[in-house]
């Protein structure tokens, strides 16, 4: 008589050092997903990837406008157009990454229902997508220095420390607000809503110098801000205020911790409410 094969059950490492060493077995789905996602953004497009260069020259255009031209908001003599560039830059990263994180787990369900891998991969992935906005936004602000004349600092070599910060505060709250909108489906609301009070309480379109003394530490809780003015301080040698920069890391690592936490430990119900 023979014996009847045993079931085998396929299940996610109950202990962490098994979770994170299937991350790295896994590391050919995770290019996989951000290479789908880089096709899949732009295809059946007219302009195609040139929105990459078109979206961040809109608002640079229209925050010129209105904080440029309308509020007369001070450049420190910087020309406005590179100030809100450089602030653009990072902005675009972390929104773009914070969202398309937060949406993820959605977007790939059916994926996630049919076998096993670390949940963690999908939202991980969009930051090689974000990443190619970022380059090439990059490329447009060193297009825009040319026409100014203006030779960026030696303080740019520090530019990728500010880039692990975006990057360490986009993917810990997308973690965070991706698993949340598995089981609560209105979070798809809070997304877009907290993308678009993030770039209005963020000094994108100004200079976070005019903010009073008293005030500073306060709107420095924003991580974003602190993060704007690092990059700025790299591409045009603009003041630093480096207690914004510390309350910036500090709330990142924070959010990343937190946000890797919660998504572990709804991470297994996942299949089940999706």
């Amino acid at each position: 008589m023979s014996k009847i094969p045993s079931t085998i059950v396929i299940e996610s490492g109950k202990k962490d050092n098994h979770y994170w060493r299937d991350l790295l077995a896994y590391r050919e789905l995770f290019f996989f997903l951000a290479w789908r996602d880089i096709k899949v953004r732009y295809k059946q497009t007219v302009l195609g990837i040139s929105w990459a260069v078109i979206r961040p020259l809109l608002t640079l255009v229209v925050f010129t406008i209105v904080f440029g031209r309308i509020a007369k908001m001070p450049s420190n003599g910087i020309p406005y157009p590179l100030l809100v560039c450089a602030g653009i830059l990072p902005w675009n990263y972390i929104s773009t990454a914070f969202s398309e994180a937060g949406t993820s787990l959605i977007t790939n369900s059916n994926l996630m229902t049919k076998v096993y891998f670390p949940r963690l991969i999908i939202p991980s992935s969009t930051i090689l997508v974000s990443l190619l906005d970022f380059f090439i936004a990059l490329i447009l602000l060193f297009g825009i220095m040319i026409y100014y004349h203006f030779i960026p600092p030696l303080n740019i070599i520090f530019l990728p420390v500010f880039l692990i910060m975006s990057l360490l505060l986009s993917l810990g709250s997308g973690f965070w607000v991706a698993a949340l909108n598995v089981r609560y489906r209105d979070f798809r609301y809070v997304i877009p809503f907290t993308v678009q009070l993030g770039l209005y309480i963020s000094p994108v379109g100004f200079n976070a110098s005019f903010i009073p003394e008293k005030y500073k530490l306060l709107y420095y809780l924003n991580p974003v801000a602190g993060i704007i003015d690092g990059f700025r301080w790299c591409l045009l040698d603009q003041p630093l205020y480096i207690n914004g920069v510390i309350s910036s890391l500090v709330v990142s690592i924070f959010l990343m911790i937190i946000g890797i936490r919660y998504f572990r430990k709804t991470e297994r119900k996942f299949a089940d409410v999706i």
